[in-house]
Parts: C-alpha cells; sequence; structure tokens
C-alpha cells in the first residue's frame, strides 16, 4: 500500500516537473522589471505570474550580475549567426591552408632524407 501511495506521488512530481512553464528571457525580464518598478509586492506579482518567490529573486539577481558584468565591459558580446559562418568558413579555409603545409613539408622531407623520417 505505501508503493502505490509513493508511486503515485513520484508521478505527480513527474507530470508537475514535465508540465512545468519554461519563461522566455523577455518574460523574465519583463517580470524581474515589474517588480523593481514596485506597483505590486513581490508576493502578489509572483502570485499573478504563477511563480515561487524563489524564482523571482533568483531570476533578479541574475539580471541585476549580467547588467553589472555589461556595464563593468566585462562580458563579449555574443556573436550573431552571420559572423559563426564567417567564421566556420574561415576555419575551414585555414584547416585546408594547414594540410596543404603538412603535405609540401612531408614531401620535401622525403626528397631530402629519402624516406620522409625525422633523424633524431
Amino acid at each position: 500500500m505505501m508503493t502505490k501511495k509513493r508511486s503515485a506521488e513520484k508521478t505527480v512530481r513527474d507530470i508537475r516537473r514535465a508540465t512545468r512553464r519554461h519563461y522566455s528571457a523577455e518574460e523574465k525580464i519583463r517580470i524581474v522589471l515589474e517588480g523593481l518598478r514596485g506597483e505590486d509586492s513581490i508576493a502578489e506579482l509572483c502570485r499573478r505570474e504563477g511563480i515561487n518567490s524563489n524564482v523571482y529573486y533568483r531570476w533578479s539577481k541574475e539580471f541585476l550580475e549580467a547588467g553589472k558584468k555589461r556595464l563593468s565591459g566585462d562580458t563579449a558580446r555574443e556573436a550573431t549567426s552571420d559572423e559563426v559562418k564567417q567564421l566556420r568558413t574561415e576555419a575551414t579555409a585555414l584547416k585546408e591552408t594547414l594540410a596543404e603545409l603538412l603535405m609540401e613539408n612531408r614531401l620535401l622531407k622525403k626528397s631530402v632524407t629519402g624516406d620522409g623520417e625525422d633523424d633524431i
């Protein structure tokens, strides 16, 4: 009997975890800014948004820390998708150039030593 109760509780927890709402970055920012405005209490804001106050305070702390780092110039800007594509293209070209140079180096070693092995 106790096992059925535990498995039922576990099932309920799993369902709650799976159906938990995931907030976008914009939604988190909106909620934190509403809390910082102070028009409603944090408890009322959290009730209205359906979040635990601990979640609000964690988001608020992350928001303020990120802002502090950004203002102090401590964080690097995220690359755009075009920049990522450009960097990947450049990396591929560099790898190809390196491969060509390695092949040339091996051919030169073979022509000098006769077998291509290093004489160490």
